[in-house]
């Protein structure tokens, strides 16, 4: 029995690792399909991106515990990212063989478990210095609107959102100039528990831009009209572009003033804006990081 019990013990020793000893930070690309999902951050009884990487990555490379992600930006529920970039400190050896490059390895592993739910791009060491969110010097946003009357179908309303026309584009990029710049954007999130409503939540916007795209993937069925909104800023708060997007569409749609924007970065006041814009229609779509972490994520320069 006792040579038993040793031998147990031995093997896990051999094939286990400890992740309270790990040496290497690693910087982790991935996207994810946000249907299905209750967002990016862990929760308890939900099943989320942190919660499926942290429980793929224990059970791959056999670690004794899971491993703490810190990821550039949180989405929410039903928000799908195609560029969000992770990082997690893991043994500087992967697996315990040599059977095939670590890295590629570990790529396929993880994305055969996870299944389409979510997808690594690329898995690439990095120094002790790199932090995913706060080595990050941008944030890249997309939110695509259809024009058109609803119900939208299912599919349709996964990727995009589809509301009534006529929407004014010249209106729209009236509307996307005034958010570039710093301002105060606290009528436009939600507060995290603990702050307080007078606490400015002041951001950088570089980029905001709407603009036609040509349907080529056919998410609609009729060919309705697509909308693109493309917008970066330093950080986002919580319901920002989503926000930011009901309000512009609004103003597209003729059915608020455009002075409104400006009134409510003075007024920092929440009440009687429209409804967030659903979560399907946004993407993450890159996160920019000098040389030295490994350059920017996504297809946004």
């Amino acid at each position: 029995m006792g040579r038993v019990r040793a031998t147990t013990l031995r093997w896990r020793a051999l094939s286990s690792f400890d992740v309270t000893n790990a040496t290497q930070r690693w910087r982790i690309d991935l996207a994810y399909d946000g249907r299905g999902l209750h967002g990016f951050a862990e929760q308890p009884g939900h099943q989320t991106v942190i919660g499926l990487l942290r429980e793929t990555l224990t059970r791959t490379l056999r670690l004794l515990a899971p491993p703490q992600i810190i990821g550039a930006g949180r989405t929410d529920a039903g928000v799908h990212a195609f560029a969000q970039v992770i990082h997690v400190d893991l043994p500087p050896r992967l697996f315990p063989d040599d059977r095939g490059e670590p890295t590629e390895r570990l790529i396929r592993s993880l994305n055969m478990q996870l299944a389409g739910r979510v997808r690594i791009l690329k898995v690439q060491p990095v120094t002790k210095e790199f932090h995913a969110r706060y080595s990050a010097q941008w944030r890249a946003y997309r939110y695509l609107v259809v024009e058109s009357e609803g119900p939208a179908l299912d599919v349709t309303a996964h990727l995009a959102w589809v509301t009534h026309g006529p929407i004014d584009v010249d209106l729209l990029s009236r509307a996307a100039e005034l958010i570039v710049g710093t301002h105060d954007f606290r009528s436009f999130c939600r507060r995290s528990p603990g702050t307080e409503l007078s606490d400015p939540l002041k951001r950088n916007v570089s980029e905001a831009r709407w603009r036609h795209v040509p349907d080529e993937l056919g998410i609609h069925p009729s060919g309705a009209p697509v909308l693109r909104l493309d917008i970066r800023a330093n950080a986002f708060c919580h319901q920002m572009v989503r926000s930011l997007t009901a309000l512009m569409i609004g103003i597209g749609q003729g059915k608020l003033p455009i002075s409104l924007l400006s009134e409510r970065f003075e007024s920092g006041d929440r009440d009687g804006l429209p409804t967030p814009a659903p979560a399907g229609g946004l993407a993450l779509i890159g996160v920019g990081y000098d040389e030295f972490a490994g350059g920017p994520s996504g297809f946004v320069g």
